[in-house]
């Protein structure tokens, strides 16, 4: 599908999700400031999960089928788990708009899953934005190192990068028999399962966290959480996987600005660089990159 051909509904559900996912570096950064990058994750999870509960109990959800709760539970940890316990705990160091530029290489990575998985071709244009990509985020990862040395935390981030294209190529075939909010809904509260393993600290933890922590583990779970969740799924219902996750490419810019007038968070000129090339690359492969599929299916 080409994007003239998208519809106007769609385009609003995936603006406004990608909005609110921008905003989450900042309130990630917020919150850490009164919880660890588990705790955090786990209220931001135990908040989007209950708020998702009332939002199913009221449309009269209905249950999954036994044969795809595997498949479901597997989005859930790409999407939820990995992504998120990842993510937090880069940003422990890494700055937030470092981390959305980093994110942003997800598409490079949906691409290198469809050629493994699904069968797509990549044209040389292809091989070409990925080594551009994966430059930039190098570049990104020094710079979060002071510029000279590599900041092991930035590692953790494209670990979450890359569990976001294993949501994307996980999700699309689910979302062909069950609706976004059913979707949604299971896998987040699979992929918050083993997040429980934090609740001891949580519970120790919330006495005595500010107030501007909590509001942002608040904020996180139930805007960039389950609303942004349940928009994307949407969207990716009538998207492929590959062009939903082109989209996120233009996160970073959003990201920055949210965190500077959030947090005060003025980004620096090598991470700027670094992320001109990344993006750069990341364009070259959602444009140019594809060739037809061997093996689709």
């Amino acid at each position: 599908m080409r994007r003239t051909g998208i519809e106007g509904s769609t385009l609003a559900s995936v603006g406004t999700a990608l909005l609110l996912w921008s905003s989450a570096f900042a309130g990630i950064k917020a919150g850490l400031r009164g919880f660890g990058p588990g705790e955090l994750a786990l209220a931001r999870f135990l908040t989007a999960s209950s708020a998702l509960g009332v939002y199913a109990a009221a449309a009269r959800m209905r249950l999954p089928r036994r044969q795809d709760l595997g498949r479901i539970a597997l989005g859930g940890l790409f999407g939820i788990t990995v992504y998120h316990l990842a993510l937090n705990f880069g940003e422990t160091t890494v700055s937030a708009g470092a981390a959305s530029l980093i994110i942003a290489s997800g598409p490079v990575f949906t691409a290198i899953l469809a050629r493994v998985l699904l069968g797509e071709r990549l044209t040389p244009w292809g091989w070409l934005g990925i080594a551009l990509a994966f430059s930039g985020v190098a570049v990104i990862t020094l710079a979060e190192g002071g510029g000279l040395s590599f900041e092991p935390a930035a590692g953790l981030v494209v670990v979450a990068a890359m569990s976001t294209a294993g949501y994307f190529v996980v999700s699309k075939p689910l979302l062909d028999r069950y609706s976004p909010l059913e979707y949604t809904a299971y896998s987040m509260w699979l992929g918050t399962v083993p997040m429980l393993a934090f609740a001891p600290a949580l519970i120790g933890r919330i006495p005595h966290a500010p107030s501007s922590a909590i509001a942002a583990a608040v904020y996180l779970g139930v805007f960039p959480g389950a609303i942004a969740y349940l928009l994307y799924s949407r969207a990716l219902a009538k998207l492929p996987a590959s062009v939903a996750s082109s989209f996120l490419y233009v996160q970073p810019v959003m990201a920055s600005a949210i965190a500077w007038f959030w947090i005060r968070e003025v980004p620096q000129v090598l991470t700027v660089v670094g992320g001109a090339v990344a993006l750069a690359g990341v364009a070259l492969v959602t444009t140019k990159g594809r060739g037809p599929a061997v093996n689709a299916r």
